[in-house]
């Protein structure tokens, strides 16, 4: 096997193993992996248009981002709001269960991060991530990390 096929299918093993594992501890919740990023991502930087989250959306291509909030509207994590000065605008912002319930993935995240961190130690993680970078930078996914990377520094400044 090519060492770059190895990496290919290292890195697909390594995202469904770890998409596995925060499926089954965001089940204690109720949530899943796309409904939990959308939540955060709306809690951190919130409120948003649908189309700013959806610009910060990591998840599968395949999910379309009104549609993980529609779902999260009708549990009662979000709410829409139309804009006073243009009715066509509607933001997005969490309700008190749903900052709850962000307050509670971000828990759940922390405990993957931890097996994450366990998992890496004594490994080079910097070059492994500027390898990372540098080959998703060009695509959806890796322009929506980017996004949401921008909007957290522009926060802490």
């Amino acid at each position: 096997m090519r060492t770059a096929e190895q990496l290919r299918y290292l890195i697909l093993a390594a995202q469904r193993e770890g998409n596995r594992q925060l499926t089954v501890l965001l089940s204690e919740i109720g949530v899943t992996p796309a409904q939990s990023e959308a939540l955060r991502i709306i809690g951190d930087h919130g409120p948003l248009a649908l189309r700013e989250l959806g610009d910060m959306l990591v998840c599968d291509t395949g999910t379309s981002p009104s549609r993980i909030v529609d779902r999260l509207v009708a549990a009662g994590l979000v709410e829409r709001t139309t804009s006073e000065h243009d009715r066509r605008q509607v933001r997005l912002m969490l309700t008190e269960q749903g900052r709850d319930k962000a307050l509670r993935v971000a828990e759940i995240e922390n405990r993957l991060y931890d097996l994450l961190d366990r998992a890496s130690e004594g490994a080079d993680i910097g070059a492994f991530l500027r390898f990372l970078d540098g080959f998703t930078r060009q695509s959806p996914a890796g322009s929506a990390l980017a996004n949401r990377l921008a909007a957290e520094k522009k926060q802490t400044e």
